[in-house]
């Protein structure tokens, strides 16, 4: 009997050892997911720019609760998380102002749903590490950012294209690689300078850079030239 009380003894030691380690462990833990972190600050829209985004709402409040993110703590982060999937879901269904209706500007909303979806089940894993959640507040504010330097991009082409009074054709400019709102812009610059061109204006031919001019003569009604190789 004494074996067995020595052996009974000995597992409730161990267990109540166990049970001292786990409780030193947990306040590491919760002090952990209550540090505030400072994250990169997304890219702004251009001040001058700000116009075209001023109506639109819900872009408008996804910004303003981005700013929640800027420095927060793990446990900060993940009670707005499901907030943030729903606003930045609310954005990628909204209608858009016309100049950014273009594939590559809804693939960057797309992108940024992706990482707010993410943060958003987290939320769902027990065993989530700070530092996962902080990595996956840094990749949702880095979409974010991408999306306004992607505003920015689309403003700044067309305030040159505003700017200019001159041919695509003339600069260089490859119109198969624009989007459907810069292509319809550079035609409208096009249409302007062919209208400003006087029509069915005769061209004087120099004789001195023809060789060869006195050579022609007329057989039935055509110019024929002849040609000294």
């Amino acid at each position: 009997m004494k074996k067995y009380y020595a052996l009974l003894s000995i597992l409730i030691l161990c267990f109540c050892s166990t049970k001292e380690q786990e409780t030193e462990k947990l306040p590491v833990k919760k002090a952990k997911l209550s540090i505030a972190l400072a994250h990169k600050t997304p890219i702004k829209i251009e001040e001058s720019f700000l116009e075209y985004v001023e109506n639109w709402k819900e872009y408008k409040l996804v910004e303003e609760f981005a700013r929640k993110f800027h420095k927060t703590s793990p446990n900060e982060a993940l009670s707005n998380a499901l907030e943030m999937k729903s606003l930045v879901t609310n954005l990628k269904d909204s209608i858009k102002p016309t100049i950014f209706n273009t594939p590559s500007f809804n693939a960057r909303i797309n992108v940024l749903f992706s990482e707010a979806e993410r943060l958003a089940d987290i939320t769902f894993i027990p065993a989530i590490k700070t530092t996962e959640i902080n990595e996956q507040v840094e990749k949702t504010l880095d979409a974010f950012s991408a999306l306004n330097a992607k505003i920015n991009t689309v403003l700044s082409q067309k305030k040159f294209e505003d700017a200019i009074g001159i041919s695509s054709k003339f600069i260089g400019l490859d119109t198969t690689k624009m989007d459907r709102i810069s292509k319809k812009t550079v035609a409208v610059f096009d249409k302007k300078i062919k209208t400003k061109r006087a029509p069915n204006k005769k061209v004087k031919i120099d004789k001195n850079i023809l060789p060869d001019y006195k050579n022609t003569q007329r057989k039935k009604g055509f110019q024929k030239v002849k040609i000294n190789n």
